[in-house]
């Protein structure tokens, strides 16, 4: 977390759930004890939730930028923080496919294709 921060970092949000393996006991004392603010909403890696989607969304716009997000191999912090760059930017299905590329994102993630399935 101190490397976080010392990297300008201001927030983190972490999308693992307490249960899995790697997930640390302390983290958000961690992350305040070197001024981080800290959310957890934790998204399962091979389901959507759209009600934890939104919810991430409305963590995001009351952190101080900029966020790190992260999870357990990276694919949900990659499609949450796609998908907050996207309703941030209000991209169109297609620019979001075309971020996610440039990316190297998995447009199967199931969170991402949960949110392009609701865009034209």
């Amino acid at each position: 977390m101190k490397q976080l921060a010392d990297q300008g970092f201001k927030s983190v949000v972490n999308l693992r759930s307490s249960n899995e393996v790697g997930a640390l006991v302390d983290e958000q004392q961690q992350a305040e004890n070197v001024g981080l603010q800290y959310v957890n909403v934790p998204l399962q890696p091979t389901e959507a939730n759209a009600d934890l989607t939104a919810a991430v969304l409305a963590a995001v716009e009351l952190l101080p930028t900029p966020v790190f997000f992260h999870c357990g191999a990276g694919g949900r912090a990659s499609a949450a923080a796609l998908i907050t760059f996207a309703t941030q930017q209000k991209l169109s299905r297609k620019a979001v496919l075309e971020k996610a590329a440039t990316l190297g994102i998995n447009p199967e993630q199931p969170q991402l294709q949960q949110f392009l399935d609701g865009l034209v």
